[in-house]
Order: C-alpha cells, then structure tokens, then sequence
C-alpha cells in the first residue's frame, strides 16, 4: 500500500474504533500478516490489549486469522469504510427503512445473527412511529430474505464441525458452502419492536434480571444461534456499476436504451460474478419478456434497439450468437473502461482547458505520438503543444515511452512517444483522492480540538432545546385547563 492509502487507514480506524485498534492495524499493514508474540513487541502494548483488538478487527472483517498468523485484508477492506454511507442509502432506496436499518446493523456489529438484527431494527422503527403503533417482527423479516435473495447480505463463514473425539484446534479454517451462502433460515419470529424505558424501568428490569440469573434460570438459545450474517460489499460495487453504465447509456442515446441495458444487468445480476468481464448470454425473447410492464414496446422495435446498442463504437452491449432472436451480453470490463477514460477526458479539460483536453483524446485515439505529429494532428502550435504536453507529463496523465534504434540509447537516435496509460492514471487520480480524504479528516479533528468548548456548549444548548419540546404540549394544555 501507498503512503496515503496507510495513513488513511491509520485515521480510519482510529476515527471508529479508537487508538489501541490503530496501533495493531497500522502494525499488521506495514509489516503483513505476523504473529501474536511479534504484534505485542511491535506495539507496545499488553497482550489482553493486543488480543482484544484483534477480535474487533476479525469482527468487523477487517483481519483475518489462522493458526499462529494474523493478518489483515491488505488495506482495502478498511478504505471501504468510506463507502458505508453510500451502502446504508442504497439500501434505502431499495427496501426502504427496515433495509436500511439493517444494513447499518450490520456494519455497525460487523456480523449478527438474523433474529438479533431484526429484534434490533424493529425497535429502533418502532421508537420513530406513533405512540400506539409498533413494527412488527414479519416484515423486517421479510425485508431480510429479499436482501439475501438478491445477494447484498451474505453468511459468515463457520468452522467446520469435528468429532466430539478430535481435538479441536487452535484456529480453524472457516469456510463456508457456496450453496449456503444466501439461504435464510426457516424462523419463526413473533413479536414486535418495543420502545425504549425510562430509567425506573430499566433499574427494575436489570433488578429482575440479576436476580433470575442468581436463581439459576437460564436463557434459551436463539434458533440461529451460529448462523451469522455480513454485508456483502461486492454485491453493493456490482449495483454501483450497473447504475454507473444505465446513466451512461441513458446520456449517450436515450432513457428507453438504458432500460433495456437496465433490464439485461438486472437478470444476471445474481448470475454474474463481480469480476467477470461480461454478463451472462441472454436472448432477445428473454429480454422482451422481462421488461417492465410500463414500456409498451414490441419486439421488432426491441430488436433495433438491441442491434443499435451492438453496433455503437463504445460497445457496452454485444451480440454473442443468433439462437432465440439473438443473443446479447453486457461488456462491463469495456464499459468500465470508457466510464474510467470519460472520466479522465473531463479531468483534463477542467483542470488544462479544451486545447490539452485535444491532445489528450488524440493519444488516447492513436495510441502512440511523437511530438510533431501532435502538433500536425491537434493543429496547436508546436510552442503551445509542446508546454501542454509537459504539463500533463508532469501531472502523470501523459507517458513518455522510448524506442531507441541503436542499443546505446543515443538521443538522436531514439524515438520519444507520448502515449496515455488509462490504468496507470486512474490509479494516480485514485491514490490523489485517498491524499485528499485523509487531509480533510486531519483538518477536521484540528478544528474540533481547536474549536472543543465552542461544540461542547452548543451540545449543551442543543440537549436543553430537546428537553424542553417534549414539555411544550403539557404547558399548553395545562394553561387551557386554566382559561
């Protein structure tokens, strides 16, 4: 990992899991995977401590570990950190409060099993409703299954069950079958969200608690108790990119041709897997039949589109074979490419101006230029064209390449080609974006402790506002008691 991507991690996990858990991620992710003995050395701490923060890490799916090793998921898993906002508000706009709701349970524990995070979720709707209206346990449930049916929660990986005769090891081996990774178990669960209680009650409540537990009762296991479940971040990137091309395809032709793109991602969205480079085969018939009730299109008119999306030079649809009207399929790496390379051009352009935005839409249409053939093409002067190709060398956008004709390396007689590496640019621009969030994660903690008494007595002003609203409807009706 690079120098910005640590110290981003390093803010990152000390912003949601405090310093001692910095201390052993930012160990594991100079020095990789190690173990426990060297962990403790490294950092300096106790080993209760050491060994606390690693189950937090492994909770949250942040580390993982086998026998006398520990190591963390290479950084990346920490950076998504940043996205769990975009997670828990797509959820919403998908399945509506409870999946949102549940989502965010299921960042916040890292993993839990379904009746817990229902039971949960169904009381903290059930305090933002009406007094006398409570969310019942079956359609949080239910909200539940169609996040696992759709892939965007998946189950943790277990141990492997042994013997009651074998010796159980230190650290198994978690795995989990592939055919099980998004079955729901079959609960039962009745009930209904219950609202929060006032101190008195929850003084008695604990009072009657302690002193079942000192009377010998015992609580009953839940039904699932051992089934725990995660949010499948991956499913969530495969949904941003399926979004990320319908906008695309909506912007360059029109609404009805993204929404036959929309209607090919959605039936093999389940299907497809998150690295593959293109979708599933489907059939123009399929397609037809799929679409939404609401587009009264017939099929010829569907086959034009389809033809229409084949033959456009971006490629984001292709034709795989004649059988059932033809077959089609959604080139996601080629799409991804032209996204990541639009992306790049308007970079270009706002930060250089329209002339190097020129230059830079030639190289990446020749491929490979030498100087004066930019200034032939792009019609620039050679001064001008010469200073912009500088410029964007400088920044990274713009290769240099050599191809020298005699092994000495001679300048003169060695071609010097300018040339465009999408991958390596985007790299650099993600790496200036991951520079840039932790610089304003700096920034803000600098100005809270700056500004501390400032927040703690709005806080305070904030808290008084709140306690008050509650006794505003009770004063009012006792002075109309009294009129």
């Amino acid at each position: 990992m690079t120098q910005a991507e640590l110290r981003l991690c390093s803010l990152l996990l000390r912003e949601h899991f405090g310093e001692i858990v910095e201390k052993v991620g930012n160990s594991l992710l100079r020095t990789g995977p190690r173990p426990l003995r060297l962990l403790v050395g490294d950092t300096g701490l106790l080993p209760d401590q050491v060994k606390k923060a690693l189950c937090v890490l492994i909770q949250h799916h942040l580390a993982l570990g086998a026998r006398g090793l520990r190591g963390v998921h290479g950084g990346w898993r920490v950076l998504r950190i940043l996205r769990y906002p975009r997670y828990i508000y797509t959820a919403k706009a998908l399945y509506g409060d409870p999946g949102e709701l549940l989502v965010e349970e299921l960042l916040l524990h890292g993993q839990l099993p379904m009746s817990c995070a229902v039971a949960r979720v169904a009381d903290r709707l059930t305090e933002t409703m009406e007094d006398g209206k409570t969310m019942d346990y079956t359609e949080v449930s239910n909200t539940f299954v169609r996040l696992a049916d759709t892939h965007f929660i998946q189950r943790c990986p277990t141990a492997p069950e042994t013997p009651q005769s074998a010796q159980v090891p230190a650290a198994p081996a978690l795995a989990s079958a592939d055919k099980d990774m998004y079955a729901v178990p079959r609960l039962s669960l009745v009930g209904k969200g219950k609202r929060r209680r006032s101190c008195d009650e929850e003084e008695e409540g604990e009072h009657k608690a302690k002193r079942h537990k000192q009377e010998g009762g015992s609580s009953e296991a839940p039904p699932d108790d051992g089934i725990y479940w995660q949010v499948n971040l991956e499913r969530f990137h495969q949904h941003f990119r399926d979004q990320a091309l319908v906008s695309a395809v909506a912007s360059r032709m029109d609404q009805t041709s993204s929404e036959v793109v929309r209607t090919m991602l959605r039936m093999s969205e389940v299907t497809t897997a998150s690295g593959a480079p293109h979708t599933q085969p489907l059939s123009s018939n399929e397609i037809f039949r799929s679409l939404p009730a609401g587009y009264n299109i017939g099929k010829q008119v569907l086959d034009q589109y389809l033809a229409l999306l084949a033959d456009d030079p971006l490629e984001f649809v292709g034709k795989s074979g004649d059988s059932g009207g033809g077959t089609y399929t959604v080139n996601l790496h080629k799409a991804l490419v032209s996204l990541a390379t639009a992306t790049l051009e308007s970079i270009v352009e706002e930060r250089f101006g329209s002339r190097c935005a020129r230059i830079f839409r030639l190289l990446l249409r020749k491929k490979h230029l030498e100087q004066k053939q930019v200034e032939d093409f792009a019609m620039i002067p050679a001064k001008e064209a010469k200073d912009m190709l500088y410029r964007m060398l400088s920044e990274n956008l713009v290769a240099l390449q050599e191809i020298p004709k005699t092994p000495d390396h001679a300048p003169s007689r060695t071609f010097y080609l300018y040339t465009v590496n999408v991958m390596a640019a985007a790299r650099m621009l993600l790496h200036r974006c991951y520079k840039s969030v932790a610089n304003l994660m700096e920034r803000r903690q600098h100005e809270m402790r700056e500004n501390k008494r400032l927040l703690e007595k709005s806080q305070r002003v904030e808290a008084i506002l709140a306690s008050m609203q509650p006794r505003a409807p009770r004063r009012r009706s006792c002075t109309r008691s009294r009129r």
